[in-house]
C-alpha cells in the first residue's frame, strides 16, 4: 500500500527507462518490461530500485529488484539477480524514473475538484462547521467532526469517531479510528524533495501516503508530509504537540509523546514508547530505539539505542552531558 492513490503509468521496457537516463549501452534485456520503481526493501522481480549509500548495503544485498540505479563503487553490493545501472547522480536518476511511472505525483497543486460538503453524500452523516470542502475519493467514518474552513482534499480515508479541527488541509492520507487532528494542520502534502541538477532544483515525486493509526492526536499547526518511496506513519496512540514537522518517510512507533516544535527529518525511524522534548531536531535516516527519552532542545545526529536517555547537541547520554556541563 505504498502508492494506492497515484496511477502507475507502467510497465515500460528497460530500453525506455535507459533512454530517459541518456544511457545508450547496456547488457541484453532491453525488451524486458519493468512494472514499477520501489525502494530496496520492498522491490520485487521485474521492478527497479535505487542504492546510494553503503549505509544500506545489508538491505541492498537482499533486494529482489531486477535492476538498481547506483554508483560504480556500490554495484558489487548487489545480489546476482539485480543488475546495476550506473549513473552519475542516483537521486536525480531515481527522480526522473519515478516521474515517468507516476507523473501525477510530481506537482502538488490545490485540489480544484473539491465541493462544499453540503453538496456531497456526507451532508447528513458528518457534523461540520462552515465552509468545509470535500475532494474526490474521500471516505468518512461514523461520528466524525470537521471544523470550519477545513478541506479534505482528494484521496483521504478517515475512520470512525475522528475529529478534524478548523483550517486544516488533508490529502493522500489514511486515518484510522479515534484520531484527533487539531486546528491549522497540513497533512499529506508533498515532502521537501529537491535535488540540484544543472543550476536548477529537480522536484522529486512523492508517491507514498500518510498513515495515522488508531487513537492518535496531532497538535495545532503541525505538518506531516507524505512519503516519497514509502509511507509516513504515526503509530497507535502517539500524541504530537503543536507546531511539529514530520518529514517524508518518517515512521513513528506506538505510544510515543512528542512535544512542541520538534522537527524530524526524512526517513528517520522512531520506536515505541519514545518521549521527545520540545524543540528537538532529529536528522534524517536515523533510527531512534524503543523507550528512548530525548531532552528538550537536543540535536540528534546519530542513531540512539533502546532505553537511552539523551540530551544536548550532539545528543549524548544524559549523565555524560550533565557531568561535562556542571
Amino acid at each position: 500500500m505504498v502508492n494506492p492513490f497515484f496511477k502507475n503509468n507502467g510497465p515500460f521496457k528497460l530500453s525506455e527507462i535507459l533512454k530517459v537516463l541518456s544511457i545508450e549501452t547496456f547488457e541484453n534485456n532491453s525488451d524486458l518490461n519493468i512494472i514499477d520503481i520501489k525502494d530496496l526493501q520492498n522491490s520485487n522481480p521485474n521492478e527497479i530500485t535505487f542504492f546510494h549509500s553503503k549505509k544500506y548495503k545489508l538491505i541492498a544485498n537482499n533486494t529482489k529488484a531486477a535492476f538498481c540505479i547506483t554508483y560504480e563503487n556500490l554495484k558489487n553490493e548487489l545480489p546476482k539477480n539485480c543488475k546495476p545501472i550506473i549513473v552519475d547522480n542516483v537521486f536525480v536518476a531515481t527522480s526522473i524514473i519515478t516521474a515517468k511511472f507516476y507523473p501525477d505525483a510530481v506537482i502538488d497543486d490545490y485540489d480544484y475538484n473539491v465541493e462544499q460538503i453540503n453538496d456531497t453524500k456526507f451532508n447528513d452523516n458528518v457534523k461540520f462547521g462552515k465552509n468545509v470542502l470535500i475532494g474526490q475519493n474521500v471516505s468518512l467514518g461514523l461520528n466524525c467532526l470537521i471544523g470550519h474552513n477545513s478541506i479534505i482534499e482528494k484521496n483521504v480515508t478517515i475512520g470512525d469517531n475522528c475529529s478534524i479541527g478548523s483550517n486544516t488541509i488533508i490529502r493522500n492520507t489514511l486515518i484510522k479510528d479515534n484520531v484527533r487532528i487539531l486546528d491549522n494542520c497540513v497533512i499529506g502534502k508533498h515532502g521537501f524533495g529537491f535535488f540540484p541538477n544543472q543550476n536548477k532544483n529537480l522536484r522529486y515525486p512523492h508517491i507514498g501516503i500518510v498513515i495515522i493509526e488508531d487513537g492518535c492526536e496531532i497538535g495545532c499547526g503541525s505538518t506531516i508530509d507524505r512519503g516519497s518511496m514509502s509511507n509516513t506513519t504515526i503509530g497507535k496512540n502517539t500524541y504530537l504537540d503543536n507546531q511539529i514537522h514530520i518529514a517524508h518517510n518518517v515512521r513513528i512507533g506506538k505510544n510515543s509523546i512528542i512535544a512542541g516544535q520538534v522537527g524530524i527529518a526524512g526517513s528517520s525511524v522512531v520506536g515505541d514508547n519514545v518521549k521527545i522534548g520540545g524543540q528537538v531536531g532529529i536528522s534524517g535516516h536515523l533510527k531512534i530505539g524503543n523507550n528512548v527519552e530525548i531532552a528538550g532542545g537536543s540535536g540528534v545526529i546519530k542513531d540512539i539505542p533502546d532505553n537511552s536517555k539523551v540530551m544536548g547537541y550532539p545528543a549524548k547520554n544524559i549523565r555524560d552531558f550533565l557531568r561535562k556541563n556542571k
